[in-house]
């Protein structure tokens, strides 16, 4: 039996791609931090507001990831008056 046209036309092996929108406990799992770590770095400033859709609340993996590299490295944040709060 000949497959359909759009059946034909997909490859063997599906690329899996990480979800666009994450929920808080996968946002703070995908930075490295606790949940309740996570929502301190929401409020200061140091990670992104989430977006509502719908009834769920979720974040932009993409948009984590540009915070996340934007963090001060170690040493910055050890130099004097380079705490967390001269990041902001």
């Amino acid at each position: 039996m000949a497959k359909a046209r759009s059946e034909a036309s997909l490859p063997a092996v599906m690329p899996i791609t990480p979800p666009r929108g994450l929920s808080r406990l996968e946002s703070a799992r995908h930075i490295g931090v606790s949940a309740t770590f996570f929502d301190q770095m929401v409020r200061d400033g140091r990670m992104p507001q989430p977006k509502r859709v719908g009834a769920r609340v979720i974040w932009d993996r993409v948009k984590l990831e540009a915070y996340f590299e934007a963090l001060p490295e170690e040493a910055e944040v050890d130099a004097p008056g380079r705490g967390w709060e001269d990041w902001r």
